[in-house]
């Protein structure tokens, strides 16, 4: 049998681990063992202020060798946007220059050779969040931790935004309902809303408007997609966009209903808390936007470990389908034939048989499928 690597995870209970680490060395503000929550900062740094260089030589009219002799700072101090940061001796006293500082920071270094001057800004602040409510399990030391939590995990095919998290709240009462403007009401400020087919862009609009954290929904136009952003994405890692929330599409672009095991799983964990993540990578190093919404183990029984999936293709899989003209469809695996299918451009290939809803059978090549994680 041929192992696959699985496809989109829409899996009703696993167990999910997070790597949360800073950017640089910083500070730990949890320990190995703790139980934390998904907003809780976990790990903290600074980051080196913006440079601001100033010619003061050319300000001064002076030559680069007397700048530190114009100078009302020393290396190191403090300013402060409107302070006097040098002054020239001026001529008998008199028609002395000076300069006011527009900007705060750290007086960094002065050049007796360029006459340049360096300002640094205010270091800036970065936290890292738990991203999960769960139990810290690996300490990275001075970079983060390794945060493990019991999920309901849905992965989506594309995103954009950074982390989001709130509940869970259903805006279509089928998974094929389009998301429309309407239905985007004030009460769904802070929250993870839930869409059915495509989003539209009207829709997102107005979810920034209400303050909505995230909407998830089957599809997207591609239009409506660069009218928000205001620029063509093309082939990126996603994450960073500041639009005001964060877009998770599960199934693709165009008019494309969510599938029905999806819509299921986040309707039934409708009032839930959840963080959500738009980061996207679909090449080299695959990442793929997801909803994390965590289970409380009271009574419940064990979940399965994200590592333990199995990811053979057998009969009984749950696949989905990732090429025209079928794209979006899933369903089961109910035929695996050894011999080779002459496709329709008259190559041939190992192809397998899907039984999608409906009864419908479909033959597809072996390579125009994905595993889904259930």
């Amino acid at each position: 049998m041929a192992t696959y690597t699985p496809g989109l995870k829409v899996v009703g209970q696993v167990r999910h681990k997070v790597r949360r680490v800073l950017p640089i060395v910083g500070n730990l503000l949890v320990k190995e063992g703790d139980r934390v929550q998904a907003e809780q900062v976990v790990a903290e740094t600074f980051m080196p202020g913006d440079v601001t260089p100033i010619n003061l030589s050319n300000i001064l009219s002076v030559s680069p060798v007397e700048v530190k002799d114009s100078l009302l700072k020393n290396e190191g101090d403090q300013v402060e946007p409107g302070d006097i940061l040098a002054r020239t001796k001026g001529i008998f006293g008199l028609f002395k220059n000076e300069y006011r500082t527009k900007v705060g920071g750290t007086l960094e270094s002065v050049s007796d050779v360029t006459g340049q001057l360096i300002l640094r800004g205010k270091p800036i602040p970065v936290q890292v969040r738990a991203y999960l409510t769960g139990t810290v399990i690996e300490v990275v030391p001075n970079e983060g931790v390794v945060v493990e939590a019991d999920v309901s995990l849905v992965q989506g095919i594309f995103g954009v935004g950074g982390e989001a998290y709130g509940p869970i709240a259903v805006a279509c009462r089928n998974p094929s309902d389009r998301l429309e403007a309407a239905q985007i009401t004030p009460d769904l400020e802070g929250q993870i809303v839930i869409g059915g087919g495509r989003m539209t862009g009207d829709a997102i609009r107005q979810a920034v408007k209400v303050g909505v954290a995230a909407l998830v929904s089957g599809g997207i136009d591609d239009q409506d997609l660069k009218d928000i952003l205001g620029y063509d994405l093309g082939v990126a890692v996603t994450g960073s966009e500041r639009i005001g929330l964060t877009l998770i599409v599960t199934e693709g672009f165009g008019d494309i209903a969510m599938a029905d095991r999806t819509y299921r799983l986040l309707a039934s964990r409708s009032g839930s808390p959840a963080a959500v993540s738009g980061a996207t990578q679909i090449r080299a190093g695959v990442l793929r936007p997801e909803i994390a919404i965590p289970i409380q183990q009271s009574g419940a029984p064990s979940v399965r470990d994200e590592a333990a999936i199995d990811s053979t293709l057998k009969i009984g899989a749950n696949v989905r389908i990732i090429r025209d003209p079928h794209f979006g469809v899933i369903g089961k695996v109910s035929a695996l034939p050894h011999e080779l299918h002459t496709l329709e451009s008259g190559s041939k290939a190992r192809v397998l048989e899907v039984a999608a809803d409906g009864a419908q059978k479909i033959v597809v090549p072996r390579a125009n499928v994905e595993l889904i994680e259930t």
